[in-house]
């Protein structure tokens, strides 16, 4: 595993290994989306990864997919990443939250009885989208999302200064850096889709149309943070939450040399297809590496010596690793040690206390 634990540069951060904590949402915040200890002790666990990308981070109070996921647009929520941040980097660790805008894939459970925003109101496909909830029984599930309205240009606007907001938060908590969650279907995903994305107006119908939301949140989050601590989450070919695009290579492509001439530092490359058996890697990068010159981190379905051999090739830069850092918060010596590693539980991903949280055996045991 030579090259996953050899240190590497991201902008002007130097990693210690080439190990990233993928963003996984554990539903676990406090009240009103505010860190608590626990979310604090949970990533300083994790702080030997080259880089953490914290889990999906909500922009506003009127973006939710996951009850009890944390915000970045308050000043109790600063307050509560600042002693993550504190923790993090006590540990030597390196964190950079991620930005989420859950656009329709939403509820009006989750959000004080409003309607889901999104770019277009397509809501022939509900039954396709995921939010979670917790049950009065503490359990977590799977609920219905609730019909979205077609957002207003001033909404658009609106939701483009609500990720300028959360990214000078993200600065003032002492975090790292930020990654824009431009996939898994969320809300910048749904104006790339022309599947979700039917406007007629300067922010749809041809592709720098819809990329123009997009770009504008980028802009936004430039004016707050420097471009090498920068990173955007992209699921070309995702089939989660139904963002769909019968011209895949070509958007991607297009998205990707956005992203590059603006000069940030990293994209993070998602094969949300892999968990169902249908890897698309290789596809993905070959629509990303030619149109990227900065980093790019390989996520979804992978193993160590896949990743390992992703990075030798020099499609990768960095490998991400979710549901095998949920279950080893010291899985960057069980790499370098080749194993064991722990089975993460599913039933204590989302929600619930610290079992399935902080009590994973350490590899010392």
């Amino acid at each position: 595993m030579s090259h996953l634990l050899a240190p590497t540069r991201l902008g002007d951060l130097t990693l210690s290994n080439r190990i990233a904590m993928a963003p996984v949402t554990r539903a676990r915040s406090g009240a009103d989306g505010v860190p608590t200890a626990a979310n604090a002790a949970y990533y300083a666990q994790r702080a030997a990864a080259g880089l953490i990308v914290s889990e999906a981070t909500n922009v506003s109070r009127h973006s939710a997919a996951f009850e009890l996921a944390p915000g970045l647009h308050d000043d109790a929520q600063v307050a509560g990443w600042r002693r993550v941040m504190d923790a993090v980097h006590t540990a030597g660790g390196r964190l950079f939250a991620q930005l989420w805008h859950s656009g329709r894939v939403s509820s009006y459970a989750l959000l004080d009885g409003r309607a889901p925003l999104a770019p277009s109101a397509v809501n022939d496909d509900l039954h396709l989208l995921q939010p979670y909830a917790a049950l009065e029984n503490g359990f977590y599930t799977r609920i219905a999302a609730s019909p979205s309205r077609a957002m207003t240009v001033q909404d658009i606007h609106a939701a483009v200064d609500e990720f300028r907001v959360a990214a000078r938060n993200a600065m003032r908590a002492g975090i790292d850096g930020i990654e824009l969650h431009a996939a898994n279907g969320y809300l910048p995903h749904q104006f790339l889709s022309p599947h979700t994305n039917r406007r007629d107006d300067a922010f749809g119908g041809s592709l720098a149309n819809r990329a123009r939301f997009l770009e504008l949140v980028l802009r936004a989050v430039l004016d707050e943070v420097p471009a090498g601590r920068i990173g955007v989450r992209l699921s070309p070919f995702a089939a989660y939450n139904n963002a769909t695009d019968p011209a895949t290579e070509e958007t991607y492509a297009y998205v990707a040399r956005m992203l590059g001439e603006a000069g940030i530092g990293y994209l993070h490359a998602a094969d949300s297809n892999a968990w169902a058996g249908a890897p698309d890697m290789d596809r993905i990068l070959a629509v990303l590496r030619p149109n990227f010159g900065g980093a790019i981190i390989a996520n979804g379905g992978l193993d160590p010596a896949a990743a390992d051999a992703l990075i030798a090739s020099g499609m990768a830069d960095l490998a991400s690793f979710g549901r095998s850092f949920i279950a080893n918060p010291d899985l960057v010596d069980r790499i370098r040690c080749g194993g064991p590693y722990n089975t993460p539980d599913p039933f204590t991903f989302y929600g619930g206390g610290v079992h399935g949280y902080l009590d994973y055996e350490p590899l010392a045991a």
